[in-house]
């Protein structure tokens, strides 16, 4: 709306225009905070995989689980074609003998999860609709475990419909690949957690790579040499306490207390209830942990 002032000889008149510029009132659903978080979820969890992103972004994670699922069908060929009455491998043992797989996957998405966000100063577009710095976190960090859940759990799916393919006991398949769902349930959660920490940390996809996979791999690779070094010479229970110091070996040492799964520690000498027990808390403090840094990030991210 404009005034303005004509005049006719001496006689001023004043004239009024009202301009249309076209906005409208929104007067649709408001969805709330659980529906961004739901969509924000969604979106992370099929970024994790490529979907709605090009086709180059695609090509790695897809490679990955393809890689995953490999040794499974084989697994399962070569159980079906000979007549075996139980798999080669256990379902427990599937994700530790694969975790090089798991942490090459993490240590691609993880950075592309969050780092993104924060190199190209996008976070504070989300704060700034109905979604708090818990949505976000909670939604990351979900999307994140649940892609590395789909990564472990579809080669243990393969290996479960290959055995009831070769008639094996159902019973003990069933349970069986119930236990290690539990087990790669648990690992997602933990190595998505680090992974995110890991990667959030920095805005530099290139730091956030290589910090994840110094966090995984390095960090086995050494455990399992310390433990080898101590069963050789004669300290045999300090290579269970030893497996508290990497994330792989953590796991390890749940299922095999826990879940009847065979221990990878030199010597087969897996912890027991007490010590797994141990192993377990450190688990869910590194989970808990994980979210609270997390959220202590993101608490320094200003609007």
């Amino acid at each position: 709306m404009s005034n303005g002032t004509t005049r006719t000889g001496t006689a001023p008149t004043e004239t009024t225009r009202i301009h249309n510029i076209g906005y409208r009132n929104y007067d649709g659903a408001r969805l709330g905070r659980a529906y961004a978080r739901r969509s924000l979820f969604a979106q992370s969890l099929r970024g994790a995989y490529g979907l709605g992103r090009s086709a180059r972004s695609k090509v790695l994670p897809m490679i990955l689980f393809a890689v995953m699922c490999v040794p499974a069908a084989v697994v399962v060929a070569v159980a079906v074609a000979t007549g075996m009455k139980e798999l080669p491998l256990d379902y427990t043992r599937y994700a530790i003998f694969t975790q090089a797989v798991i942490g090459l996957f993490l240590a691609a998405q993880a950075p592309q999860t969050v780092s993104r966000d924060l190199r190209f100063k996008t976070v504070p577009l989300y704060f700034s609709r109905p979604v708090e710095r818990v949505d976000y976190v909670l939604a990351k960090f979900g999307a994140m475990a649940s892609a590395l859940f789909v990564l472990t759990a579809a080669p243990l799916l393969v290996l479960y419909l290959g055995s009831l393919l070769a008639e094996m006991d159902l019973a003990d398949q069933t349970k069986g690949f119930a236990q290690a769902l539990v087990s790669v349930a648990l690992l997602s959660l933990l190595f998505g957690g680090l992974g995110l920490v890991m990667a959030a940390l920095t805005p530099r996809r290139g730091f956030g790579v290589a910090a994840v996979i110094a966090t995984l791999t390095i960090t086995y690779g050494a455990v399992s040499t310390v433990q080898a070094i101590a069963h050789e010479t004669g300290s045999g229970g300090a290579v269970q306490w030893l497996g508290l110091f990497s994330p792989v070996t953590l796991i390890d040492g749940v299922q095999t207390a826990f879940l009847g799964a065979t221990s990878a520690f030199p010597g087969g000498q897996g912890p027991g209830t007490g010590t797994g027990a141990v192993y377990l808390l450190v688990v869910l403090a590194l989970i808990a942990g994980s979210y609270g840094v997390l959220m202590r990030r993101y608490r320094k991210v200003g609007l």
